[in-house]
């Protein structure tokens, strides 16, 4: 597409960042509920919360431009509609519903994490984009983050016990 034609499909540049925001947000929500589908409900909580975390860092790694707009203020004048943010608000939702099952109702708490997850991608995005540092750092901030609230603790396998 030419840059003229775009406005026969849009009615400004602000209405494209509209859509790509709402697509974004709908491809992350469609990932998240697939995951959901896999995830054992009687499972550890730090492994469905280290899967969670590295869905989210890996989606959002995988495209900087994208990264940015669904999560920073970098187009000027830009506020999503409410149709497109629609989307953002139901995987924050999903995510408080999972914290919620494991046990952690305080609102702070996920805001924790989300902060900890923004972070660690921040990090990655504006100094190894290509590489992976903070996403190995991923496992051991959840962990962190999980003692704060008080999840329990992987169970150790034998391996990992005879190893100390």
């Amino acid at each position: 597409m030419r840059a003229p034609s775009l406005y026969s499909h849009f009615s400004s540049k602000l209405a494209i960042y509209d859509a790509m925001f709402g697509q974004a947000w709908s491809e992350y929500e469609q990932l998240v509920r697939s995951a959901i589908a896999f995830e054992d409900p009687a499972g550890s909580p730090r492994r469905t919360m280290k899967a969670r975390s590295h869905l989210f860092f890996d989606f959002a790694v995988a495209d900087l431009p994208r990264y940015q707009l669904m999560n920073q203020r970098s187009v000027t004048g830009f506020t999503p509609s409410e149709e497109s943010f629609a989307p953002s608000q139901r995987v924050v939702q999903l995510s408080l519903e999972l914290l919620a099952a494991l046990g952690v109702s305080d609102r702070g708490d996920a805001e924790i994490w989300f902060a900890l997850l923004g972070g660690l991608i921040d990090q990655q995005l504006a100094n190894e984009p290509a590489g992976h540092s903070r996403k190995d750092l991923l496992d051991r901030a959840v962990d962190m983050w999980a003692d704060s609230v008080g999840l329990a603790k992987e169970p150790t396998t034998s391996r990992a016990r005879s190893k100390r």
